[in-house]
């Protein structure tokens, strides 16, 4: 195996990672004003959307035999080159058919980094700094998905959108070149593309569990972006405005816990802080269903993003262990059942929503939590 810092390689992966969390919110931070500036109507703009989930869910495909057979280097820095050329296609193109070829590109290269930064930051820790380093890495994805709605509630009374991202574009080419200097580790299987081992992976019934809370974990996350505004919106008084910052309380959590959990880590067992998060978790979103006003909206957000921060890292650490000759594959597999999950669950709540009321929206979730607690249990035997 060649030689490589594992400092600098965590660097890299962080830089990876940043790159997935400005892929994630981006296109929602900027679609009214690009709504606005082509004369989008609102089934034109929904076009638009369905596109990142497409390419987030092919990347997650494509990653895992790629970098178990290449090895991690190049395809991490295409795939940032993708994303920071999708980001200024948004910026340039006018044409539609080009803005969906950039938002493709967006959602693959961002599906290949959240994969691939994770799997490489298990591949080059021991087992005792595992979920610290994976719960470091996760809270630059915050950093990230934080840094472009800052940007331009900050600049946008100054510059236009357009040059906001090309300004931003500028920062993501200097944090390529940084990673084109990095050594990074031998790829695993330099043979060929372990095809038979990886269809073996999906008999695996430890993975399937440990994927399907990933399942659950996603969806709730994805549930949680699209429908958390409209809950507050026709359950209680609280304004558009400010039900977007109690939403933005749940990405602060998140990430603030996830930093916190570098520490927690070291001194408590995964399995303890994970059950502990979830119940953490539960008790944010029981928070919402009393009719809360915005002081108790915001902090069962920041509950629910600080108890849902530990899911991630600890089950991709459980992961890269169990399979650790077959990493990239195995996160493959986890990931791709992480986002089915996130776009079924989403679809579910929009039809219990229509049937019934948006009231039920905190009550599945809580649902949701305690499955993952069941399922955590029956994994670790």
């Amino acid at each position: 195996m060649s030689s490589y810092n594992k400092n600098l390689v965590f660097t890299a992966a962080c830089i990876g990672m940043c790159f997935f969390g400005i892929s994630m919110i981006t296109l929602g931070s900027v679609l009214p004003s690009l709504t606005t500036k082509l004369g989008l109507d609102n089934l034109q703009a929904t076009a638009l959307v369905t596109f990142l989930p497409l390419g987030l869910l092919g990347g997650s495909l494509l990653f895992g035999p790629i970098v178990d057979r290449f090895g991690h280097k190049a395809l991490l820095l295409l795939s940032c080159l993708v994303v920071l050329l999708g980001l200024e296609g948004i910026a340039f193109f006018t044409s539609i058919p080009l803005l969906q070829l950039s938002i493709i590109g967006i959602g693959l290269g961002g599906g290949i980094l959240n994969g691939e930064t994770n799997a490489l930051v298990a591949d080059i820790s021991d087992e005792a700094e595992k979920g610290s380093r994976l719960s470091l890495l996760g809270a630059f994805y915050g950093i990230g998905a934080l840094g472009i709605p800052v940007l331009l509630s900050f600049l946008s009374g100054y510059y236009s959108f357009e040059i906001i991202l090309q300004g931003t574009g500028v920062v993501m080419l200097a944090g390529i070149l940084f990673c084109l200097g990095v050594r990074f580790p031998a790829p695993k299987q330099p043979q060929g593309f372990p095809i038979k081992e990886g269809l073996g992976l999906l008999k695996e019934s430890s993975l399937l569990l440990l994927s399907f809370i990933l399942f659950f974990q996603s969806g709730i996350e994805g549930v949680c972006n699209n429908w958390t505004t409209l809950y507050l919106g026709q359950t209680t008084n609280i304004p558009e405005n400010r039900a977007l910052m109690a939403l933005t309380c749940m990405v602060a959590g998140l990430t603030v816990a996830r930093l916190l959990l570098v520490v927690l880590f070291k001194k408590i067992k995964q399995e303890t802080v994970l059950r502990a998060s979830l119940i953490t978790a539960a008790i944010g979103f029981a928070l919402l269903t009393f009719s809360p006003d915005f002081a108790r909206a915001a902090i069962g957000m920041v509950l629910v993003g600080a108890g849902l921060a530990s899911t991630f890292p600890v089950i991709l650490s459980i992961v890269g262990s169990r399979y650790a000759s077959l990493s990239g594959t195995a996160f493959s597999v986890a990931l791709v059942i992480a986002l089915i999950g996130q776009t079924l669950l989403n679809s579910l709540t929009g039809i219990i929503s229509q049937g019934y009321s948006i009231v039920v929206y905190p009550y599945m979730m809580i649902a949701s939590l305690l499955i993952m607690l069941l399922l955590f249990k029956r994994s670790l035997k």
